[in-house]
C-alpha cells in the first residue's frame, strides 16, 4: 500500500502576523502606510483580512512585513503551524 501525503494548501499565518505586528507596536494602519512606502499597495482592510486568514499574501508583501516587523527569519511567520 502506498502512502499518500496531503499538503495543506490553505494554512493561515494570520495569527502570527497579528502577533508580530503587535510585538512591533504597530497598528494595522501604520503597517499599511509602511507597506505603501515600500511599494506595496496594501490597505488597512487587506491587513485585517490577512490577519483573519481571509486574504492570500504575496511573497513580496511577506518580505516587506519581515522588514517592517524586524523579524530575523521568515520562519517566524510560520511558528507553531503544522506544515
Amino acid at each position: 500500500m502506498q502512502l499518500i501525503m496531503k499538503i495543506k494548501q490553505d494554512i493561515s499565518i494570520g495569527d502570527n502576523l497579528r502577533t508580530l505586528r503587535k510585538k512591533a507596536g504597530l497598528s494595522q494602519e501604520e503597517v499599511a502606510v509602511k507597506l505603501q512606502v515600500l511599494g506595496q499597495s496594501i490597505s488597512r482592510e487587506i491587513i485585517s483580512q490577512m490577519e483573519r486568514g481571509k486574504h492570500s499574501i504575496r511573497i513580496s508583501v511577506l518580505l516587506a512585513m519581515k522588514e517592517i516587523y524586524k523579524v530575523k527569519s521568515m520562519d517566524d511567520f510560520f511558528d507553531g503551524l503544522s506544515l
